[in-house]
């Protein structure tokens, strides 16, 4: 990251400066209104302990003095502000000024909160937005490496942290040293002498909060992983529960589960006694602080030098409200510690660029003419070794193309390669003579459809899923793809119809169903190049026909490019090309390719055996 991380966070929070900026106007006029508050609480203790008539001498005192320091221009203003005939009076009205004080503050106490936490929220959804925009513009390669469980603890649990962390942080490093600067300058406008002593605490206090956060900062890194790696085994397990439960591994999936939110118990602990240290040893200082000047300020109450009662009152007063901005600000850093933590994992995210990107100047193609053409291509994933060796053939438009081979043979990868899901490390491929990496990504992926072995579907509508990235469309287009596809007899029997919701992943379907739903889809799309990815291998016999009619229906005047491990489902493509350790064996069609007694023959014979 180029720029300081606590430099990244303050920007998200200027993001919303309008409220921002009402926020803190709000909380500067709370802090005067505090201090005001407390000063008049010691005027009213103060009148209510002192001789009425001695208090209008003091005042008179005041009035004829010619130079007044601070602090007596202060009390000279709170007594004309007070003062009436009677105490009876004179307590009256000082009461409803403290009330209305009080009132008043808390007014803006609800402003400076309201105008936060509106902050606040912009800040969790713009930044669950721009995650959630940049995982869509993040290459295949990128979540090969990453776990789902992970990224989503990072846009729940991350983003709530930063935004608890900057919403309270940036209010409190803002409110509470202006609180205490405010009580510290009353404290010396009282008491210099006695303000020195006090303010011992603060070097003391920050010392030990800044040691505190900094292991707390590690320690949130660490939850921070660990909370991904809980959220991940969640995900896993429900995502699999079919398989968990027919191997009988329930005990052990659950002990498992056990075993991590353990390790998550022992260390949100220790953090939490670490955290809680911070108030009881802020407030210890403070009262030792306090307790050494009572001493010392009594002694100068009672031997009548120095300090009056009234202002040692005041000054106590002021001193022991100066405890709750102290316990706010040692919880500042505490947080931000635990924020910071988060920001990192969040920025991390953003700050990864997506390796596959349009160039400056990609063409957009909005039709495909002739064909896809593979030049000497190679591939490997990151730190293997070569998946494809050497790739070179042809798809011409209109034909059918099989891809056929073992498993781990490099035929998934190869027709991953031309929508660019990944890109060659060596040669290229090229659609209509244009190198696919000088091509617009939109507009050459428009160009293909593609159904693959594991059917993925949306917990949404059956009509929402069949025209899933289509624009306006209606059910007079919707219905006609649902027969093509042979699935409109089993769409009709739903409890719904079009609009049943079909279930995470479309569980509610049975396999064949989800299949045709996908290429229900693809016929909605209706484009001129094909991939089918092993579409029938996972079905029963008669899903399977089913579905290999939809195909073909679908296939009708494309340019097709098949995956097949069922040798059955290609005998009638144009060209079959036989795949082996990501090399290209043989090539021709099922008779050619029959007659040569090859690895193909081989193939055949085992599968037919």
């Amino acid at each position: 990251m180029q720029e300081s991380l606590y430099k990244r966070m303050f920007k998200l929070v200027l993001q919303d400066w309008p409220y921002l900026l009402l926020s803190t106007l709000a909380a500067l006029v709370y802090v005067v209104l505090n201090s005001a508050s407390i000063w008049l609480t010691a005027s009213l203790i103060n009148n209510i302990l002192m001789d009425f008539q001695q208090l209008l001498a003091d005042h008179s005192q005041l009035t004829g003095k010619g130079t007044l320091t601070l602090n007596e221009k202060l009390k000279y203003w709170t007594n004309g502000l007070i003062l009436r005939e009677t105490p009876h009076e004179t307590l009256k009205v000082l009461c409803v000024y403290i009330m209305g004080v009080f009132l008043t503050k808390n007014v803006f106490l609800y402003m400076k909160n309201y105008f936060m936490t509106l902050v606040q929220y912009h800040l969790i959804t713009e930044l669950r937005n721009r995650l959630y925009k940049h995982f869509n513009a993040l290459s295949f390669s990128y979540f090969d490496q990453k776990k789902t469980g992970e990224l989503t603890s990072i846009v729940i649990n991350d983003v709530a942290n930063l935004r608890r962390t900057l919403g309270i942080s940036f209010h409190q490093l803002l409110v509470e040293p202006i609180n205490l600067l405010t009580f510290t300058l009353l404290l010396f406008v009282i008491s210099w002498k006695l303000a020195l002593l006090s303010i011992i605490i603060l070097p003391l206090a920050g010392l030990t909060i800044l040691s505190i956060g900094r292991s707390i900062r590690r320690k949130s890194k660490r939850t921070a992983a660990m909370i991904a790696g809980i959220t991940n085994i969640i995900t896993e397990t429900l995502s699999s529960i079919r398989v968990v439960k027919a191997f009988a591994m329930e005990e052990y999936e659950v002990q498992r589960f056990f075993k991590e939110t353990h390790h998550y118990f022992q260390l949100i602990f220790r953090r939490a006694k670490l955290r809680l240290l911070a108030s009881p040893i802020t407030e210890t200082l403070g009262v030792t602080i306090g307790v050494l000047l009572l001493w010392v300020g009594g002694i100068e109450v009672l031997s009548g030098e120095g300090l009056s009662s009234e202002d040692f009152l005041r000054f106590i007063l002021l001193l022991f409200a100066m405890m709750t901005p102290l316990r706010k600000l040692s919880k500042v850093n505490i947080a931000l510690q635990t924020g910071a933590a988060s920001a990192e994992r969040i920025f991390s995210i953003l700050d990864t660029p997506p390796t596959i990107v349009d160039k400056a100047d990609a063409v957009k193609i909005d039709s495909f003419k002739e064909k896809i053409s593979f030049h000497n291509v190679s591939f490997r994933y990151e730190s293997d070794d070569k998946v494809l060796k050497d790739i070179s053939f042809e798809i011409e438009k209109g034909s059918i193309v099989a891809l056929v081979g073992s498993s781990g043979a490099g035929k998934s990868t190869l027709a991953d390669l031309i929508p660019r899901f990944y890109d060659v490390n060596n040669g290229g491929i090229t659609v209509d003579g244009h190198d696919v990496r000088d091509l617009s990504l939109n507009s050459l992926r428009r160009l293909m459809g593609v159904v693959t072995q594991e059917t993925i579907l949306f917990n949404d509508t059956v009509r929402a899923n069949i025209a899933y990235g289509q624009k306006d469309v209606n059910d007079d287009q919707v219905i006609p793809a649902a027969k093509a596809a042979n699935a409109l007899e089993f769409i009709n029997n739903l409890s719904d119809g079009f609009d049943t919701v079909i279930g995470e992943k479309g569980i509610k379907l049975s396999g064949g169903q989800r299949q045709r739903l996908a290429i229900a889809r693809a016929i909605m799309k209706n484009p001129p190049i094909l991939i089918l990815d092993e579409a029938t291998s996972a079905l029963d016999t008669e899903s399977e026909r089913l579905v290999q009619k939809a195909l073909e229906t679908l296939m009708a005047n494309r340019t097709v490019l098949v995956i097949a491990h069922r040798l059955s489902t290609v005998t009638n493509a144009n060209k079959i090309i036989l795949l082996d350790k990501g090399e290209i064996k043989e090539v021709g069609t099922h008779n050619e390719l029959m007659k040569k007694d090859g690895l193909y023959n081989n193939l055949y014979n085992i599968q037919f055996s």
